[in-house]
């Protein structure tokens, strides 16, 4: 079975510098990818302020403006909370998603942050979906590694697939040999081209701060979007991979 996958982080629906809201363009961005599954992080879940003064907030959250009529089933992990509302990861999937939870990787009050994971039916293979955003300091990333490390195991067995993505915010790659050894993960980059995808930022992308990691899982082909609209619509640029199950 092969899946079109999208990872991205959307900036909360602001194009570069908060300058505009720009959720609608980017939900039409996301229709022309047309992938089965999609990985958001920054999702807000809800903005009392914003929903009063930003023209076009959608008065759902934006995970489920973004789903729309396309992906039917969805996940959300509601990390930073505050008291204009909440914001954290989502997991958008064509195929249904049979359970889901969120394990809080939150180490102080100024980076609330999650890994959410979901499992998806593929057409009677269960596939296992985890999307995370892990903090900007190294050693809070190394710590948070340590919980996803010893988490995982706990839900996933040896021999099923497994999609690990999200924004990493290692861009020195200290924590991608680690990550690889003891989950027996290969990034899907590395593996095919030799190199990690630099996504951030959008409109001059040096830093790889976004992965992909598989098990299980084979590669096809990868690549960042940045032809047309990508790089207005977040800080970050998109990954787009076709793997097999």
């Amino acid at each position: 079975m092969r899946l079109k996958v999208l990872t991205w982080n959307i900036h909360k629906g602001f194009s570069v510098g908060n300058r505009r809201f720009i959720l609608k363009e980017a939900r039409e961005a996301l229709r022309m990818v047309g992938a089965d599954v999609v990985f958001l992080q920054e999702v807000q879940g809800e903005h009392h302020g914003h929903k009063e003064s930003v023209e076009e907030w959608p008065t759902e959250a934006q995970f489920e403006y973004l789903a729309d009529t396309i992906w039917h089933h969805h996940a959300y992990g509601k990390n930073a909370i505050y008291p204009e509302g909440h914001h954290g990861n989502a997991i958008l999937s064509k195929w249904p998603i049979k359970k889901w939870d969120n394990l809080d990787l939150t180490l102080h009050s100024q980076e609330m942050r999650g890994l959410l994971h979901a499992v998806v039916d593929v057409e009677g293979t269960p596939l296992h979906l985890f999307n995370t955003h892990i903090n900007l300091l190294h050693h809070h990333r190394v710590q948070q590694l340590e919980r996803i490390c010893a988490h995982l195991p706990t839900v996933v067995k040896k021999a099923e697939a497994l999609i690990f993505a999200g924004d990493f915010n290692d861009w020195h790659r200290k924590l991608h040999g680690n990550l690889c050894e003891r989950l027996d993960t290969q990034e899907i980059f590395e593996t095919l081209y030799g190199h990690h995808a630099k996504t951030f930022p959008s409109f001059f992308p040096m830093l790889p701060l976004d992965r992909m990691y598989l098990r299980n899982v084979r590669p096809i082909q990868a690549m960042t979007l940045r032809d047309g609209p990508w790089g207005e619509l977040s800080d970050h640029l998109p990954i787009y991979a076709e793997v097999e199950i």
